[in-house]
């Protein structure tokens, strides 16, 4: 009746932390979420600057912006493993097209939604630069694995200690994050297990550096319950991709070529016709041929022009 109790109300108040306001108007928008639909790949990570009263406490222990962190797994045939394939399908109904992505949220623990949930709101894709196809595969099977796992609250406050000076708190109020195997394995919040999934296959996030002799330098990876989503964006191994509304690439320059007409077809430069005259005899060249003099002239001016 107890652990009852306490999860219900467990469950109002990460109701409470993650209610967002109306989301933005689409005149305020500063994504072209349709092209970064085309470009993302499997294995990005995509951060999401948030609108809830947990993300505005992020944004104050973590000085960033960016509050939470997905990953982007693809769609269901992009899946290789059948047996993974079928883990992600007994944690959602959709269809084969949809892209999907993976990530931890309060009250949910790790679940996986459509891509498309993110549609109006601020993102950015972190892309790991170099990681090899094969591992790719597997940061995004380590995360398939974690779908059902809780939400690690505590681990939340546990950071936010970090806020105050760590003599003049009571020790029973300091953070266990340091301790080993501190915390319920069974839980984790969003950056934590991406962390988490890029280390198994050796992938630096943010790695301590520690010179040694000779100038060589060892690496040591960063505890994974420290990493928090502004550290993809840090991180000089991640790639950081915008797609702003209007891309100064998104002209489409060959639309302003200097095409004479687009409905005449040249064999060479002394045989041009409409294709509106493509069905008259082709014996009948008066009828269908473009005078040479007026075509030669008009490649010379339209050439002079560019």
């Amino acid at each position: 009746m107890e652990n009852r109790a306490f999860n219900r109300l467990g469950q109002a108040i990460a109701r409470w932390l993650t209610h967002e306001p109306k989301p933005p108007d689409d005149s305020v928008l500063l994504l072209n979420f349709d092209r970064l639909c085309y470009e993302i790949r499997p294995g990005d990570v995509i951060l999401v600057e948030g609108r809830s009263r947990v993300s505005n406490v992020i944004k104050q222990i973590t000085q960033s912006p960016w509050t939470h962190a997905a990953l982007y797994i693809g769609r269901l045939y992009d899946i290789d493993d059948p047996e993974l394939r079928r883990q992600v399908e007994t944690h959602i109904d959709t269809t084969p097209e949809t892209q999907l992505i993976i990530e931890t949220l309060l009250g949910e623990g790790t679940v996986v939604y459509p891509l498309d949930k993110y549609r109006r709101e601020h993102l950015r894709i972190c892309r790991p630069s170099g990681l090899a196809p094969a591992d790719a595969r597997e940061v995004i099977a380590y995360t398939i694995r974690r779908l059902g796992t809780g939400y690690d609250m505590r681990q939340l406050f546990d950071l936010a200690r970090f806020l105050f000076p760590w003599g003049i708190l009571p020790r029973r109020w300091r953070s266990t994050l340091f301790r080993h195997n501190a915390g319920d394995a069974t839980r984790t919040v969003c950056s934590t297990m991406l962390a988490e999934a890029f280390q198994s296959v050796r992938f630096p996030v943010l790695p301590f550096a520690e010179r040694v002799e000779e100038q060589r330098i060892h690496l040591h990876q960063r505890n994974p319950k420290l990493v928090s989503p502004r550290d993809f964006d840090y991180s000089p191994y991640f790639d950081i991709i915008k797609y702003p509304l209007f891309g100064l690439d998104d002209v489409a320059i060959y639309r302003h070529l200097p095409w004479r007409d687009t409905d005449v077809i040249c064999n060479d430069l002394n045989d041009c016709f409409r294709k509106s005259t493509a069905d008259i005899p082709a014996g009948d060249d008066k009828a269908r041929r473009i005078p040479q003099l007026n075509l030669l002239q008009t490649l010379h001016l339209k050439g002079d022009r560019a």
